[in-house]
C-alpha cells in the first residue's frame, strides 16, 4: 500500500505541476523497483540451484508472474528504502556544507522533507531512551562492548521510526554512564 501512496503522490505532483515533488518521487520509485528487480533475481537463481538438485516429478516452476508477486517489496522494506534514501540525503548536505554549496543543501533537505512523509510516526528522544534503556537492561550489558547486542534488540523497534545514527549515540551514552 505504501508503494501505491508513493505512485499516487507522484502522479498528483506530476498533475499540479510540482516537478520537483514528482522528480523526488519518481526517483523513490526507479530505487524501489531497482530493489524488487534484485529480489527476484535471487528468487530466481535459488528455484534454479533447488531445481537441479531435485527430482523431475516436483510441482512445475514458479510461473514470472508469481515470481514478480513474490519480489514485490513488503511495507518493511519500503519504509528502509525511504530511510535509506535520506540518509543519503543527510550523507550529501554535509558535504555540500563542507564545499559551501547552500542551494545544494537546500534541494536536498527539500527531497528529505517530501521522503519524510513516507516513514512512520519518529519517535521522540524520549521514547528512545527509554527503549534503549529496556534493552540495555534485558540483553544485561554493561559496558561499551556490548552495544551490538543492544542495537541488534533495538533495530526492530526503531526500524525506520528513528535515525539510526541517533538511537547509537544515544546507547553509546547510556553505556558510557554504567
Amino acid at each position: 500500500m505504501l508503494k501505491q501512496q508513493i505512485q499516487s503522490d507522484a502522479t498528483n505532483a506530476l498533475k499540479t505541476g510540482n516537478s520537483f515533488s514528482s522528480e523526488t518521487l519518481r526517483m523513490l520509485l526507479s530505487v524501489i523497483s531497482a530493489k524488487e528487480k534484485e529480489k527476484r533475481y535471487k528468487l530466481s537463481k535459488s528455484r534454479l540451484d533447488r531445481g537441479s538438485s531435485t527430482e523431475s516429478g516436483d510441482k512445475p516452476e514458479a510461473t514470472e508472474q508469481d515470481l514478480i508477486k513474490e519480489s514485490e517489496l513488503s511495507e518493511e522494506e519500503i519504509i528502509s528504502v525511504v530511510s535509506s534514501e535520506i540518509k543519503k540525503r543527510k550523507d550529501a548536505i554535509v558535504l555540500y556544507e563542507k564545499g559551501n554549496r547552500q542551494e545544494l543543501v537546500e534541494k536536498e533537505q527539500k527531497q528529505i522533507e517530501i521522503l519524510q512523509k513516507f516513514l512512520p510516526e519518529q519517535l521522540s528522544q524520549e521514547e528512545l531512551e527509554k527503549l534503549v534503556t529496556e534493552s540495555v537492561e534485558k540483553t544485561g550489558a554493561k559496558e561499551l562492548k556490548d552495544m551490538g547486542k543492544v542495537m541488534a534488540e533495538l533495530a526492530p523497534k526503531t526500524r525506520g521510526r528513528a535515525d539510526s545514527g541517533l538511537v547509537s549515540s544515544i546507547v553509546k551514552n547510556i553505556l558510557g554512564k554504567n
